[in-house]
């Protein structure tokens, strides 16, 4: 972490959270994604904060995070476009419009783009989870206004 002066915070913060699921290593997974929803990410000094309540290694901490590819461990961008690249989607044309997305993105520091494979969507694909909401039938051109939006946020 870059601000010192939060990290007894983060570690306090961590402890709570653990000590809300018993501090059972078997919640860990839920653990995870409680300090993440709450920072945005784990940090290394999260999981070690973790890893001291739960009194297991970090090494397993690590491999389950790099595991799962919904945990971060890096801040993220400030808008996060979950594109869904599954067959079904595949088929109605979301590998053209991950390219468009790509290209149309590659300067942009606000929003960022990730595979996801399958979103439970599939009559209505393309689908993608703009920071958290579903959006059907996706189009070039309404990820364009999509993403035109969400600049305009930042």
């Amino acid at each position: 972490m870059s601000d010192i002066a939060a990290l007894p915070d983060l570690l306090e913060r961590c402890r709570e959270i653990c000590a809300q699921h018993g501090n059972r290593p078997d919640a860990l997974i839920e653990i995870l994604h409680a300090v993440q929803a709450e920072r945005g990410y784990l940090a290394d000094d999260a999981l070690k904060g973790i890893a001291q309540a739960l009194n297991i290694s970090r090494a397993e901490i690590y491999g389950v995070v790099t595991f799962y590819h919904d945990f971060r461990r890096e801040p993220p961008p400030r808008h996060v476009v979950k594109l869904c690249r599954a067959e079904a989607c595949q088929a109605v044309g979301s590998d053209e419009l991950a390219r468009h997305a790509e290209a149309r993105l590659a300067d942009s520091a606000s929003i960022g783009v990730e595979a996801v494979y399958c979103l439970g969507n599939c009559a209505l694909g393309p689908a993608a989870l703009v920071d958290g909401k579903l959006k059907a039938r996706l189009t070039a051109a309404s990820l364009d206004v999509i993403f035109a939006d969400l600049e305009r946020q930042a």
